[in-house]
């Protein structure tokens, strides 16, 4: 593995959209006790379902603690390969490498740093120095060659890409306080640019309420062709929601993408708010002196927050009336693949979902584009 000090745009290397062909896709297995409750018993269970789901149709890899590899081994089917990878906490698409890859079949990783969500400004849990490693180990496993992004912080969920020239991000997240304060909304467009390989970056101004990444684009929005993007809404205007996704709606109704096109938006509905119980806060250790949940306390519950594999489009469930609607329009937008359901509770506990938990690695060599409507 060589640590590259260049530019993926000058050595012609894109992202490409998760839609894209995969190799695999990266897991890491739930182990905090401040972050799952019960000792992350059911949040392995819930994993594992995940990863089930997307084994069917690329190599999933989960990575474990020492502690826990015998468990994870034990409990994840013969075709998931386990590997001993020590972390922080169980987040594989914020700090795992973001891929690139060129037209000669050729693919890298970038390391971005990574501070748990804002640092010691309002990040969520210190220390985060073995998070900070898992980029370049994996490449280094993977044989992979790495881009050396870390003077610049960002998580892998705080960005969207059509494959097509076009990014998204939402200016809650990347503008916080925690992040980059000293760069300038047009100087982080302009890495994410040289980065990501693309040529428009469009900035949402929100993401889902109570979203404790700063709001992370990918459960807000996210591309499910060129042109098109789900996005979490709700008609309840009394929800603070409301007005949140009605923001993202406006910029979406006049941007255009990088060539030109307009954007089509499909509206995918939001569960009922989903709340903290006393139950869940009883299993929660608590982190420095305090717990890290409250009853009461509102998650960021949203559907949009779905794993695209070759073959299926893996997405939460959350026993809400809501389910069977937003599953028929991911069947309605992804005809090709396969919509699995995962009732996911569990896993928005520890502050996120199946998106987040997931980090897809694509395909070496001269891919088919699966997107519906793309052409190879």
């Amino acid at each position: 593995m060589r640590i590259l000090h260049s530019i993926p745009r000058e050595d012609g290397f894109r992202m490409p959209a998760e839609y894209e062909e995969h190799e695999g896709c990266i897991i890491i297995w739930p182990e905090r006790a401040d972050s799952w409750q019960y000792g992350a018993v059911a949040a392995r269970r819930a994993f594992v379902q995940v990863a089930v789901a997307i084994a069917e149709s690329e190599k999933v890899t989960v990575c474990a603690g020492e502690a826990q590899y015998d468990t994870a081994r034990e409990m994840l089917p013969p075709q998931i390969r386990v590997v001993e990878m020590s972390s922080n906490d169980s987040w594989a698409r914020d700090y795992m490498p973001t891929f690139v890859v060129n037209e000669e079949g050729e693919r890298r990783g970038i390391d971005w740093y990574f501070n748990a969500w804002g640092g010691l400004v309002d990040g969520l849990y210190f220390p985060w120095d073995k998070d900070n490693k898992m980029a370049r180990k994996f490449c280094d496993m993977m044989d992979t060659d790495v881009y050396d992004a870390r003077d610049f912080v960002l998580e892998g969920g705080s960005i969207h890409v059509d494959g097509e020239g076009t990014a998204m991000v939402t200016e809650a997240c990347l503008l916080s306080a925690g992040r980059n304060p000293f760069l300038t909304k047009e100087q982080i467009t302009e890495k994410l640019k040289a980065y990501l390989n693309v040529d428009k970056v469009i900035w949402l101004p929100r993401g889902i309420y109570q979203d404790e990444t700063n709001e992370h684009v990918d459960n807000i929005c996210a591309f499910t062709a060129p042109g098109e993007v789900v996005l979490a809404w709700t008609d309840n205007e009394e929800d603070p929601q409301y007005e949140l996704s009605l923001a993202c709606l406006k910029v979406l109704n006049q941007e255009r993408d990088a060539r030109g096109r307009r954007i089509k938006v499909h509206k995918l509905p939001l569960p009922a708010p989903v709340y903290v119980d006393d139950d869940t806060c009883e299993g929660l250790a608590h982190m420095d002196m305090e717990p890290t949940r409250t009853p009461g306390e509102r998650l960021a519950a949203s559907y949009v927050n779905f794993y695209i594999s070759n073959g299926a489009v893996v997405m939460p469930g959350f026993g809400d009336v809501k389910d069977a609607e937003a599953k028929k329009i991911l069947e309605e937008l992804f005809p090709t693949r396969k919509v699995v359901q995962v009732m996911a509770r569990d896993i928005l506990i520890g502050g996120g979902n199946i998106h987040c938990i997931t980090q897809q690695i694509p395909a070496k060599g001269k891919t088919k584009r699966k997107a519906e409507g793309i052409n190879a």
